[in-house]
C-alpha cells in the first residue's frame, strides 16, 4: 500500500495545522482512505472507485483526468495554496476539498469522516511513517553523496587528463608548426629555384624567337622589293617606243639636231591613277625639259651651224614639238606631240 502525508490548513481554522494522510492500493482511481488529525483527535474516512466516478460525472469531467486533479491535490501538493483549498466541519466531520481559479471555485469531492476511538495509535502510526519517510530520504541522500563524490573524483581524474590533453595538444601543435613551417620553406626555396631555371630556360627562347622573326621580316621586305622590281620592269618593257619624224632634206648630222625631244618614260600605275583623280577634263600642256645628252648635241649643232649659215637657219626654223597630255576613252590619259604652227619671216 502507498500513502502520502502532508501538512495543511483549513480555511475555517486557518490558524490550526492539521496532518492528512492519504493511502491506496494499486491507483489513486481504484479509491483511497483517508485520514485527519490535529495532534489530539483523528478523523478517518474512504472514498470507494464509484463515488470517484460520480463526481467526475456531475463535474463533467473525464474520469482520468478528475484522478489527475485528486492527486495533485491529496497527494502532490505543489501547487500554491491558494489553488487547492481544504475544510473541515468538526461538528458534522464532513471534509471537503476544492480548487480555485481566479474568482471561480468548485469543488473537486467530499466525504464524512469518523471520529477515532484512540487518536494515539493513529498518531503514533504518523509519526512513524513521518520517521521511516525521513530514514529513506536520508539514506538516499547518503547514497547521493557517494555517488557525488564518485562523480568528483571522476570529474576531477577527467579535468587533469584534460589538462594533459590540452598540453600535449599545444606541444603537438608546435611541433607540427615547425615541421610545417621547415617544409613551407623548402618548398618556397624550390620553387624559386624552379622559375630561376624557368627564366633562364625561356630567354635563349626569346633570343631565337626574335633572331626568327627578323629573318622572316627580312626575307618578307626581300621579296615585296623583288616583286616590286618585276612589276616595274613589266611596266617598263611594255611602255612604247616613241616614234621620232625626221625630214627628207636633213642628213644624219641634222637629224642629230632637229629630232624631236626624248619623251618621258610613262608613270607607273599608282602615279596614273593620282593623275586619273587630280587632272581636268581640259587637256594640259606639258613641257618637256631636254636630257643633258640633247642639251650637248644641241650645243655641239648650234657651233657647227654658226660655221653654216643654211644650216642655222634651217635649224632655226625647225619647230619643236610639246607634249599634250589628253584624256581619252576609259578616263585615262595619253601624251601626245604637238607642233605649233610657224608664221612666216
Amino acid at each position: 500500500m502507498e500513502r502520502n502525508v502532508s501538512r495543511i490548513h483549513m480555511v475555517s481554522e486557518p490558524s490550526i495545522i492539521y496532518f492528512l494522510q492519504v493511502s491506496w492500493e494499486k491507483d489513486l482511481g481504484s479509491g483511497f482512505d483517508i485520514t485527519l488529525t490535529d495532534g489530539q483527535s483523528a478523523w478517518s474516512g474512504a472514498v470507494t472507485a464509484s463515488e470517484i466516478s460520480r463526481e467526475a460525472d456531475d463535474m463533467a469531467m473525464e474520469r482520468d483526468k478528475y484522478v489527475g486533479e485528486l492527486r495533485k491535490a491529496l497527494v502532490v501538493g505543489t501547487e500554491p495554496a491558494n489553488v487547492y483549498r481544504f475544510d473541515f466541519s468538526k461538528e458534522n466531520c464532513h471534509f471537503s476539498y476544492e480548487k480555485s481559479l481566479k474568482d471561480v471555485s468548485f469543488i473537486l469531492g467530499s466525504l464524512n469522516l469518523q471520529k477515532v476511538s484512540s487518536p494515539a495509535e493513529v498518531i503514533r502510526e504518523l509519526m512513524s511513517y513521518c520517521l521511516n519517510c525521513v530514514a529513506d530520504q536520508l539514506a538516499k541522500n547518503k547514497h547521493l553523496q557517494r555517488e557525488n563524490e564518485m562523480l568528483q573524483r571522476d570529474w576531477s581524474d577527467v579535468q587533469k587528463r584534460l589538462e594533459k590533453c590540452v598540453t600535449a595538444k599545444e606541444n603537438l601543435e608546435a611541433d607540427l608548426y615547425k615541421r610545417f613551417v621547415l617544409v613551407l620553406n623548402e618548398k618556397k626555396a624550390k620553387i624559386r629555384s624552379l622559375h630561376k631555371l624557368l627564366k633562364q630556360a625561356q630567354e635563349p627562347e626569346e633570343d631565337t624567337q626574335d633572331e626568327r622573326e627578323s629573318i622572316d621580316h627580312t626575307e618578307s621586305c626581300k621579296k615585296r622589293e623583288s616583286a616590286y622590281d618585276e612589276s616595274t620592269d613589266e611596266e617598263s618593257e611594255n611602255l612604247p617606243v616613241p616614234s621620232e619624224v625626221v625630214p627628207a632634206n636633213f642628213s644624219q648630222n641634222d637629224s642629230i639636231i632637229s629630232s624631236p625631244d626624248v619623251t618621258d618614260i610613262a608613270p607607273s600605275r599608282k602615279k596614273r591613277q593620282r593623275l586619273q583623280k587630280k587632272v581636268d577634263t581640259e587637256p594640259q600642256l606639258v613641257h618637256q625639259k631636254p636630257p643633258l645628252q640633247e642639251k650637248e648635241r644641241l650645243r655641239e649643232g648650234l657651233e657647227q651651224s654658226s660655221k653654216c649659215p643654211t644650216f642655222m637657219s634651217a635649224t632655226i626654223l625647225q619647230p619643236q614639238p610639246t607634249r599634250v597630255m589628253e584624256k581619252v576613252e576609259g578616263g585615262q590619259l595619253a601624251s601626245k606631240d604637238h607642233f605649233p604652227s610657224m608664221d612666216a619671216t
